[in-house]
């Protein structure tokens, strides 16, 4: 059984159309939207390819067409993207990010995951690293919910940051974002679990491409340099 995880896409599909793996499976963290300059492809890759998914905190957002308020670098980035996905978005779109759920339980093959965009304790805005202490408490949580499931693998996003961490007998794994890295590496970040190895992969893609979606998005002046530091350097300027 070999597992690809996928997290943050955030509307970059030239990132997306770097992932080239075969897999038994896919699994999405959440954060398709926002950030990026093409929504809807991302959406009719995930509709394609993920086996489940989760919500993000952006999915949920754009779901409900919540506006974006600036403030900081990135919520402003988001208020200058939004507006477009969600003109952009038909009604399969909007289902497809209304039905996520928060988290999700599955078995494949013989062993047992759960997902979430954030943390089990705050599925959508948490951002935790790799903590054990704190994630040891969390998995303790997820299996007390349920007395028959013994947890393997607690996949998790929102941070951007890729890593991998034993947690007694299970393992939490981080893939980082496919389209905004924020670890000071530009590549697409994702992981893929096959016979209990876990391995986080990198690719190139073709980030001008994904630069240009921006400016034919409309995003222009700061914010637009923001975005474009972030992208070719793999992580926000100081």
């Amino acid at each position: 059984m070999r597992v690809l995880v996928v997290s943050d896409i955030h509307a970059n599909r030239q990132a997306l159309a770097a992932i080239d793996e075969r897999c038994d499976a896919c699994l999405f963290l959440g954060d398709a939207v926002d950030y990026g300059g093409h929504a809807p492809a991302c959406l009719a890759w995930l509709r394609r390819h993920a086996t489940a998914s989760v919500r993000g905190n952006h999915d949920h957002a754009v779901a409900q067409r919540v506006s974006a308020v600036g403030g900081s670098r990135f919520r402003t980035l988001a208020a200058a993207t939004r507006p477009g996905h969600v003109a952009s978005l038909d009604a399969d779109d909007f289902k497809f990010l209304a039905r996520l759920p928060l988290t999700r339980r599955l078995t494949l093959g013989k062993a047992n995951y759960f997902l979430v965009h954030a943390t089990p304790r705050d599925p959508l805005d948490e951002h935790l690293g790799p903590d054990p202490e704190a994630w040891t408490a969390l998995v303790d949580q997820i299996e007390a919910a349920d007395d028959a499931l013994t947890v393997d693998y607690v996949l998790a996003g929102h941070t951007h940051l890729p890593y991998v961490l034993p947690v007694g007998r299970a393992t939490v794994v981080n893939p980082g974002s496919v389209g905004q890295p924020r670890d000071g590496d530009p590549r697409v970040s994702y992981a893929v679990i096959e016979a209990g190895e876990i391995k986080i992969h990198r690719r190139e893609y073709d980030v001008e491409g994904a630069i240009d979606d921006l400016r034919s998005a409309g995003v222009t002046g700061d914010v637009l340099d923001f975005a474009v530091a972030s992208l070719r350097n793999g992580k926000p300027p100081e």
